[in-house]
Parts: structure tokens; C-alpha cells; sequence
């Protein structure tokens, strides 16, 4: 689910779009579930995605990059400067 690579770490995501709220409702398999009420349609529901990510970690939303499936519910994130272990601790996945 996070993974580290080098100083940064990679998360592998379900993302739901059209949700009620924006949450991350934990672990769904391999996978980290993430809810955005942003449609996907024209990139809304990853820019949200982006924004929730970073405002969860706190880091600055341009810390957080779609590195795999920009057009698929199933996704992988860069999160720039800070390790697995952190992000692990914030998004309090065991």
C-alpha cells in the first residue's frame, strides 16, 4: 500500500469519485480507499485526490503527483519528502 522510494514514498490507491465527502477510509486490500466529491471528469477528482493527500500528510499539494492511472479509479502517488513510515503514522494505516 506505501511504499518507499528513496526520500519520498508511493501509494497505491482506490479512489472513489462523486462521494458525499472527501475521506480516506482506510485500507481496501493492497490498496489505500480514498472518497472525493469531485466528479472524474476533466482531472477534478485527482485534483482532489492531490489535495486531500496533502492536506492529510502535511505537505504542500504540489508534493503530491499521480505517477500511474491519471484516467483509472486505481491509482499510485508520489509523496514528495516524507517516508513510508511517516505517511504510514498520518494516514494511521497498520
Amino acid at each position: 500500500m506505501i511504499e518507499p522510494s528513496g526520500s519520498d514514498c508511493l501509494i497505491r490507491l482506490k479512489v472513489v469519485p462523486g462521494s458525499s465527502r472527501d475521506a480516506i477510509s482506510g485500507a481496501l486490500g493492497d490498496r489505500l480507499k480514498v472518497k472525493v466529491a469531485a466528479a472524474a471528469e476533466s482531472g477534478k477528482a485527482n485534483k482532489a485526490v492531490c489535495n486531500l493527500l496533502a492536506r492529510t500528510l502535511g505537505v504542500k499539494a504540489r508534493d503530491v503527483e499521480i505517477v500511474s492511472g491519471q484516467t483509472s479509479p486505481e491509482k499510485v502517488v508520489r509523496i514528495a519528502g516524507i517516508s513510508a513510515e511517516q505517511a504510514t503514522a498520518k494516514l494511521k494505516i497498520d
